[in-house]
């Protein structure tokens, strides 16, 4: 059980937004603990939160005020307390959020910092003096938009702020921060959880001395929605100080048989860094947004995966296709889908046969498709500053559908975010023990990775063959399995050698002699007889 993660499979739960328990329409830790049962029934390893914190919701939890403590909304420290123990009882794992690159303005030690440059917290965030014009320190700019610098005449000093003003940045070059840091994962860890999930895991470190970020290099064909997206960001994040720091993270972790995951937020070199980050000592594993693009291509799935593997011998990653903050993949890649149903059950098909640990979106189980919204429906930052460019947050993280009552079972208040009848047709009552459904389909695919080895720690060998079929061998010899995808709407057929049989877990895929037809978004797995060969 050392290395459980390894593999592994774990389902993402937005609290906001997964189970209201007294009616606020805000979901809660009571709820999560209710509704625990259905994510051991489909067959995960772990459950990741995301953050339940005390904030002041600027930023929907993570700007964070108290890392120790459990925001009212959410509930009580003793409901977490509950929440683990039942978690447990499940067989399941629980993985937390850490904030830990930035803080809320209103969090205690930013208040002190900001009084004047002599006080005790004076240096735990990060502060510079103005250029001579009154101009900030560098061009840094901000995920939310402007510059990432806001003036403090307190201070008269810059502070730095990758996300909101109200998100400054905790400066890590100074070692009480650091062990301030650790502290924090010490007072979870006490609590029982099983490992973090380390936000924005790039962004630790800046440059010391604020150096002035190049442009992007690449040319592209539309013009960034987003000017951050205009920089190539060699000096406000991606820095070498936070090998050595994550370093310090793992002896915490090791102490305890926890486990790490890191967000890699990166555009440029994500699958490099990604090595670097989880070679031995560091991070267990580190996810990125390199699969939650447009691109539905095997080339895609396959440069993804081989790029990784090629360079990491020893490292490990977590492949995801949506997360909080992306559009739902369902939605993303409509166009390469015969019905959406079936896009769904082949997506799930797909990211459970890569090589890697695995992590699932809360309602990706269901076919779950973003929320339209309009402005005024809007609570995110981000997506209130860009709009109307689908950013993908709120449209994503509305209200986990459960059945056919008033708002779909997720509460019995107002939501804070819209059930829409789109989304609430697709809920879990409506789909529970019914043959052919996507959620039927997600926990059978969930049992077959469980019950076969090769898809939890087998090598995988690419195989030459045309778009859109993508086809790869997890494992060798007579355990190996073969993994074919019609990744388009349109049938067609393969010949195959080496292979005799489908597996029931397979869909939409028919073989006759050595002839496999896949019919459309078909996913089919061969155990191996012997040689393989497939021909298009």
């Amino acid at each position: 059980m050392q290395e459980w993660w390894r593999g592994a499979v774990t389902y993402q739960v937005y609290p906001r937004s997964f189970q209201d328990s007294n009616g606020d329409g805000v979901g809660d830790l009571p709820g999560i603990t209710r509704r625990l049962d259905h994510l051991a029934g489909l067959g995960v390893d772990a459950v990741w939160l995301s953050p339940f914190f005390r904030s002041p919701m600027k930023d929907m939890g993570y700007d964070v005020s108290d890392y120790r403590d459990v925001d009212p909304v959410f509930g009580r420290l003793e409901d977490f307390d509950r929440l683990i123990a039942r978690a447990h009882e499940l067989g399941l794992k629980v993985i937390i959020d850490q904030v830990l690159s930035h803080t809320s303005d209103r969090h205690p030690a930013f208040v002190e910092s900001r009084q004047n440059r002599l006080n005790p917290k004076a240096d735990w965030y990060v502060w510079a003096d103005a250029r001579h014009d009154g101009g900030p320190p560098s061009n840094w700019l901000s995920v939310f938009g402007g510059t990432a610098w806001a003036w403090d005449a307190r201070r008269k000093q810059y502070y730095l702020h990758n996300f909101l003003a109200s998100q400054p940045d905790l400066n890590f070059h100074n070692p009480e921060v650091q062990d301030w840091a650790l502290e924090t994962l010490r007072f979870w860890l006490d609590r029982g959880v099983d490992g973090f999930r380390f936000d924005t895991v790039n962004y630790f470190f800046h440059d010391a001395k604020f150096r002035d970020n190049p442009s992007d290099y690449r040319i592209k064909p539309e013009t960034e929605a987003n000017p951050y997206g205009m920089q190539y960001h060699l000096f406000d994040k991606n820095q070498p100080e936070t090998l050595p720091w994550l370093e310090r993270v793992r002896g915490v972790l090791d102490e305890y048989g926890a486990i790490s995951v890191g967000e890699m937020g990166e555009s440029h070199h994500a699958i490099r860094m990604m090595n670097e980050y989880t070679a031995p000592g560091r991070l267990h594993q580190c996810y990125s947004f390199e699969m939650m693009g447009n691109d539905y291509s095997p080339a895609c799935f396959r440069a993804k995966l081989a790029e990784f593997f090629a360079g990491a011998a020893r490292g490990w990653p977590m492949w995801a296709f949506s997360n909080h903050d992306v559009p739902r993949h369902v939605s993303r890649w409509a166009g390469y889908g015969d019905t959406l149903d079936c896009l769904a059950k082949q997506a799930g098909s797909l990211l459970l046969s890569f090589e890697g640990s695995i992590c699932l979106w809360q309602g990706e189980e269901l076919g779950q498709t973003d929320t339209p919204l309009d402005l005024e429906e809007l609570t995110d930052p981000q997506g209130i500053a860009f709009w109307p460019e689908p950013i993908g947050r709120d449209n994503t993280r509305t209200p986990m559908v459960w059945d056919g009552s008033p708002q779909a079972g997720f509460t019995t208040g107002k939501p804070w975010l819209p059930v829409k009848a789109e989304q609430a047709a697709r809920h879990v009552a409506g789909q529970a023990g019914v043959p052919g459904s996507v959620l039927e389909h997600y926990r059978a695919m969930l049992a077959f990775r469980r019950a076969t080895p090769v898809l939890r720690t087998g090598r995988t060998r690419f195989l030459d063959l045309h778009d859109p079929v993508l086809g790869f061998l997890r494992g060798e010899g007579e355990a190996a399995l073969l993994c074919l995808f019609n990744l388009s709407p349109v049938a067609l057929s393969v010949t195959v050698a080496g292979a005799d049989r489908l597996d029931p877990v397979s869909f939409n895929a028919v073989l006759e002699g050595d002839r496999l037809t896949l019919g459309p978004n078909a996913a089919a797995f061969l155990p191996v007889t012997g040689e393989v060969s497939v021909k298009d």
